[in-house]
């Protein structure tokens, strides 16, 4: 089975290079064949150079250039309509996601799962340096989520998610341009009643460059995808009844 990894990067330059070169480095090891799709979302600085190199010298890497009008959700869609692998992993740019845990998810797939969603909050999990103010918002939205779709995963939010790539086309087309993708294609795969586990990880707080989550914009933008998964889920249900 293959594995593609796709990582959106914006002005990551201080990270970027680092951390597909550890993500290569752990695959390799565990044996994992593997694609990375690196998608480069408008960026002014050197990130488009950094990735250049990376191409160049490790074949597994392909690279997506995106121009304006950039966004999170944008580049995901972007980096998933190139993918060739069975499995496909979304992994941040920032240095947050440990790379050893996506052989973990990995794992999980071959043993039959089709969502490895990852949770910073159950026994096992390790989080690092989350400010307090963001760390409070998660626990409201994601306790909301679950006692909206009566579910007990716990950290629905978390971008860092695997899936077998049927999920994802099952749960075309995506809507979202921004960072509520990270809500809607779990709760789609949900919805549709795809075969999901939840695994501990772990969480590191960014280190260099600067967060691109703008809290009170993307507010708006995850309830508004929330309540249109959730009302799609109860058409669904009415489908299936008659």
């Amino acid at each position: 089975m293959k594995l593609s990894v796709v990582v959106p990067a914006h002005n990551e330059e201080e990270c970027v290079g680092r951390v597909l070169e550890e993500i290569i480095t752990g695959l390799d090891k565990a044996r994992i064949e593997h694609e990375i799709i690196a998608v480069n979302d408008s960026s002014t600085d050197s990130t488009p150079k950094i990735l250049s190199s990376l191409a160049a010298k490790y074949p597994q890497v392909k690279v997506v250039n995106r121009q304006l009008p950039n966004g999170f959700g944008r580049a995901i869609k972007s980096g998933l309509e190139r993918v060739t692998g069975e499995a496909v992993a979304i992994v941040m740019a920032d240095a947050s996601d440990d790379p050893e845990d996506i052989v973990r998810y990995f794992r999980k797939i071959e043993e039959g799962y089709d969502c490895v969603f990852g949770s910073r909050f159950i026994k096992g999990a390790h989080i690092y340096d989350y400010p307090k103010f963001k760390l409070f918002l998660n626990r409201l939205a994601n306790t909301f989520i679950k006692l909206l779709f009566l579910r007990k995963e716990n950290d629905i939010t978390n971008a860092f998610k695997m899936y077998k790539t049927g999920v994802i086309k099952a749960c075309s087309p995506l809507l979202a341009s921004h960072f509520n993708i990270t809500v809607e294609i779990p709760l789609k795969a949900i919805t549709r009643g795809f075969k999901v586990t939840q695994v501990p990880i772990s969480w590191y707080g960014r280190k260099s460059g600067v967060s691109k989550l703008k809290i009170k914009e993307i507010t708006r933008k995850y309830l508004f995808t929330v309540f249109y998964v959730w009302l799609e889920k109860i058409l669904l249900s009415d489908e299936l009844k008659n």
